[in-house]
């Protein structure tokens, strides 16, 4: 039995099944995709990134959950926590928040709404300090997200993943769990036209 984790109006995040893999693979390992992400991978290298997920989940407690549309169970990508463990980050182990969605599910609010529920989880069950989200200059999309959730871009905890190291400087979000009260507030609020 697969554990749903969290809920909201259009969304279930829940922990992976073992079917879930190449269903992710299918969807989600395309060049619009994973153009931030280091490219598309061969079903090896997506092998090792669920292993380290599944891994995170028996471990944490937490990883970056399955998110699925409730009303018909499809899939549309992933949300949810872990700790920061790349290479050269000078914050190793602080909570981090990350997702990567199929683009159809672009532009629709999804990345929001379960970002909402996975901050909910980090700031309540998990009693994180602070959460960072990471992403590079040009992914404005991403970073977008991490300001519209209430995320401040810290400069100081810039760092060069060797693996993106052509891209440059890996960026950091951070939310502190005592801001985040009025940040929810301000991302459920209704965006002005």
């Amino acid at each position: 039995m697969v554990r749903t984790i969290a809920t909201t109006d259009r969304l279930t995040l829940r922990e992976w099944s073992e079917s879930d893999e190449p269903r992710f693979y299918a969807v989600m390992n395309n060049p619009d995709v994973m153009r931030w992400l280091g490219g598309v991978q061969t079903p090896e290298q997506w092998h090792a990134v669920v292993e380290r997920l599944l891994g995170y989940q028996r471990d944490l407690g937490f990883t970056f959950w399955i998110v699925e549309r409730r009303d018909d169970g499809e899939l549309l990508g992933w949300c949810g926590l872990k700790r920061m463990n790349y290479a050269g980050a000078p914050n190793p182990g602080e909570m981090e928040i990350g997702w990567r969605y199929r683009a159809d599910a672009w532009g629709q609010g999804i990345a929001k709404e379960a970002a909402i529920a996975a901050l909910d989880l980090a700031f309540g069950r998990f009693a994180a300090p602070s959460v960072v989200a990471v992403t590079f200059e040009q992914n404005a999309p991403s970073w977008g997200l991490m300001e519209r959730l209430g995320m401040s871009f810290e400069p100081a905890l810039d760092f060069v993943d060797p693996r993106f190291a052509d891209v440059g400087p890996t960026r950091q979000w951070r939310l502190l769990a005592e801001d985040w009260p009025e940040a929810r507030a301000r991302a459920l609020a209704p965006r002005l036209a």
